[in-house]
């Protein structure tokens, strides 16, 4: 009668640990989509600013045409990668967009009466504050892309992946050759400040 009673013990046991393991795939893939749909959304709102950045700039600086040309560009760009849906689209799209914040800067810095206006300054903000939200929310796809693809492939939970069809996920694609992975010497020397 005890062998029985340690049978129906070890059967809950595995049941609940199976049970368990499965909940988490599925709330990681939930979690995932979450995460895609917050770059998404930030990437809409970066999208949205800056038809207000350009109206309020253009008065000031009508020679510096090719920023516009950069901006609505970009702007197309996050559009249609939010009408796609794909996370590698969007990305891409939200990095084009980031990469215009520094010219924007300079070129906001550099017009001492555009850097003076605080309509320009509040949006200029508010794309940092943005891009800075989309970093955020890619950094969480990745991290949530890693934890389920690891617990994919470890043992025990590897049975209940493949038990449940759980596929490996792609998380955001970048490039494994290039600039991005090469630090130069001039970038290992210490930074020198001087303030005098």
């Amino acid at each position: 009668m005890g062998l029985f009673w340690i049978l129906i013990v070890v059967v809950v046991v595995v049941g609940l640990w199976v049970v368990s393991t499965y909940n988490f795939f599925v709330s990681s893939k939930a979690r995932i989509k979450a995460a895609v749909q917050e770059i998404g959304n930030q990437l809409k709102r970066q999208a949205d600013l800056i038809p207000n950045l350009e109206t309020s700039a253009k008065g000031y600086l009508s020679h510096e045409k090719g920023i516009y040309k950069d901006l609505t560009d970009a702007r197309k760009a996050v559009a249609n990668a939010l009408k796609t849906g794909d996370v590698q689209k969007m990305s891409d799209a939200g990095s084009q967009l980031a990469s215009l914040i520094p010219s924007l800067q300079i070129m906001v810095e550099s017009n001492p009466e555009l850097k003076a206006n605080t309509v320009v300054v509040k949006l200029m903000d508010e794309l940092r504050d943005t891009a800075d939200k989309v970093m955020f929310a890619r950094r969480l796809v990745i991290d949530l892309t890693a934890d389920f693809n690891v617990k994919r492939v470890s043992v025990p939970s590897s049975f209940v992946a493949n038990m449940f069809g759980f596929a490996e996920l792609p998380g955001l694609i970048t490039p494994e050759a290039g600039e991005h992975v090469e630090t130069k010497a001039e970038e290992l020397k210490t930074p020198k400040v001087d303030l005098s």
